[in-house]
């Protein structure tokens, strides 16, 4: 099954419609396909999969649709494959899936799986990256604007620090030591890159039983260049990283929060847990060495 999210990231997908139904033609696969409107996606995909019991479900989308996907396949056993299609395909990205269809097509129907953890913030589930703070701001912006891409992301990102707001003061409790501070961002993470190929969770591992906090507690420009350029200030007092399996986060006023891209609103409280092995997701091959 092939659920196309039409409107990802701005980019046509009748190419790489025509690459799977080739795909599948020449592998004798028969490949339902279903376009998301936005309206009942998710109980149009679960009908099809009880109709016709697909072993994968390919997904030309970015981390949203995945993500809806996945919720709605959550009860059953199936390994969801990845053609990245989105604005920013942040779990794409973690996973090192390559840059060409032809290879994506073969390892979304083809290759081995590994089962990833998600987070769930307030009931709602992360399979990636969430935050608080600057970054939501600059979603927010993102979404508003009418520039799409990396392109629309830059220059978002450089209007949201121009405008930047006082930083808040969070409250931080869970298996370790109680934690105030001031922040400019809290990211909870379950990989290590947003989308844009920026590094923001070194330790992130998806399949850990554990996701991380990055507390980044000053973002000005310096900082953040050293981000961008993949250089996390890990040695100083700008960036605190905490892993764990459950957290509560207080703020003192409420802050702009995304989930997996997707702006959701401010929050003044966030309840966090992991949530282990929920999600079957297609990965490259590992290269095994020939002695």
């Amino acid at each position: 099954m092939l659920v196309v999210n039409p409107i990802s990231g701005a980019v046509d997908k009748s190419e790489l419609i025509d690459a799977a139904t080739v795909f599948a033609d020449k592998e004798n696969l028969n490949l339902v396909i279903y376009n998301t409107s936005g309206i009942s996606d998710s109980e149009n995909i679960k009908v099809l999969y009880d109709t016709y019991i697909p072993k994968r479900i390919i997904v030309a989308g970015g981390d949203g649709t995945i993500k809806m996907v996945a919720e709605a396949m959550e009860t059953h056993d199936v390994i969801i494959g990845i053609l990245p299609a989105g604005s920013a395909n942040g779990l794409a990205v973690d996973l090192n899936l390559p840059s060409t269809i032809e290879e994506n097509l073969e390892i979304a129907f083809h290759n081995d799986f590994m089962e990833i953890d998600m987070i769930s913030i307030n009931g709602k589930k992360s399979i990636h990256l969430s935050d608080l703070g600057v970054n939501a701001e600059m979603i927010k912006n993102y979404e508003s604007g009418s520039i799409r891409g990396k392109w629309g992301y830059a220059l978002q990102t450089l209007s949201t620090l121009i405008d930047l707001d006082d930083p808040f003061i969070a409250t931080i409790t869970g298996d370790f030591p109680t934690i105030e501070c001031e922040a400019r961002m809290i990211v909870i993470a379950n990989s290590q890159k947003y989308g844009t190929g920026v590094s923001i969770n070194p330790n992130g591992i998806m399949d850990d039983g554990k996701f991380e906090l990055v507390i980044l507690k000053n973002m000005d420009l310096l900082v953040l260049g050293k981000i961008i350029t993949g250089n996390m200030p890990l040695d100083n007092n700008d960036v605190e990283i905490i892993s764990t399996d459950k957290a509560f986060v207080i703020t003192n006023i409420p802050v702009s929060f995304q989930i997996d891209g997707e702006y959701c609103g401010t929050e003044t409280k966030l309840n966090i847990e992991i949530l282990p092995k929920q999600m079957k997701v297609a990965i490259p091959n590992p290269i095994t060495e020939i002695i």
